[in-house]
């Protein structure tokens, strides 16, 4: 079973092998990643000064959930206003680089989790509104909670993908975050139902697993987006909606970086593994094709009759 890496692994190569010393050089490339995500990787100053810029389809709704802050959180002494056609960039100039060569692997590494820091701001947002709601609450009992505490925060929407999106609802005993996705094919559909049912029911038959989030599945819209607008069920199951329940045991300050990168790549996982095995019974049908073609092959008849011309051109039958 594959594991999607967090960063961009071309934009992480490139930039190993420039810190690395190499003679500077021009550099224009369109680098795409999943959800649409692009990045243009250009020297368009000097070859010594790298600009990186990302377009994400959702960014003007993740500036709204905190996006900004993080990325100059991350980026501060490198941010360059956004070239024309993308949302955010930065320029690294490799003659300003640190000597240190921990540092400058700390510096790949975080430019190459651009697409990941700028989806990590709603995330964020969520944690640090569970444990405001977390501190209120224990002020009260069950009953005598306001309602905003009770109720939780707001569903925060990130519409990453043409027709898919993923909600987050903070609550003073948890995070839910859910995953809208669409199933084109029957087949699709057939295999994501098995892995989904999977992910419920390993976590209830393995031990080590009791303490993984708790993962729900259905067609029909959740309650937790009740009262989001523009949401239609779909009847013919091509919308399913995955619910991830995130405790506090998975909030935690420690643990926080690493539950974000990965609840990001779920949907790419998800989708990836169902190709991934319809790829590998393929496989299986056309080997078990090949098999049966060996088999008849060698049932044929030795003595068969077998068609023969002479030179005239007249066609005669011969036992073989």
């Amino acid at each position: 079973m594959l594991l999607l890496d967090y960063e961009n692994v071309l934009i992480r190569s490139l930039l190993t092998e420039r810190f690395s010393g190499a003679p500077p050089a021009s550099v224009d490339q369109i680098v795409s990643d999943f959800d649409g995500v692009t990045f243009h990787l250009s020297t368009p100053e000097t070859k010594t000064k790298i600009l990186i810029s990302i377009n994400v389809k959702c960014f003007r709704e993740l500036v709204q959930y905190g996006a900004q802050q993080v990325l100059e959180r991350e980026y501060g002494p490198y941010i360059v206003a956004p070239e024309p056609g993308y949302d955010f960039s930065v320029q690294i100039d490799l003659e300003e680089l640190p000597d240190d060569q921990a540092a400058r692997e700390d510096l790949i590494m975080r430019l190459a989790l651009l697409k990941r820091n700028a989806m990590a701001a709603p995330f964020e947002k969520a944690f640090d509104e569970f444990a405001q709601l977390a501190e209120e609450a224990s002020r009260y009992t069950s009953e005598s909670a306001p309602a905003g505490v009770a109720e939780g925060g707001e569903v925060m929407a990130i519409h990453y993908r043409e027709e898919e999106a993923i909600y987050i609802k903070a609550s003073h005993d948890r995070v839910t975050v859910i995953f809208s996705t669409i199933f084109r094919e029957e087949t699709d559909r057939i295999f994501g139902k098995v892995f989904l049912q999977e992910f419920v029911d390993a976590r209830r038959r393995v031990l080590t697993l009791q303490n993984a989030p708790q993962v729900l599945f259905r067609n029909d819209r959740p309650l937790e987006l009740a009262g989001v607008p523009g949401l239609e069920d779909a009847g013919d199951g091509q919308i399913s909606y995955i619910t991830f329940v995130l405790f506090p045991r998975h909030l935690t300050p420690q643990r926080r970086h690493e539950n974000i990168s990965h609840i990001q790549t779920f949907r790419d996982y998800f989708h990836y593994h169902i190709k991934a095995s319809k790829a590998y019974i393929h496989t299986r049908m056309r080997k078990r094709t090949a098999d049966f073609l060996q088999v008849l092959n060698r049932a044929r008849p030795e003595n068969e009759e077998r068609e023969r011309k002479t030179a005239s051109g007249r066609s005669f039958r011969v036992q073989g």
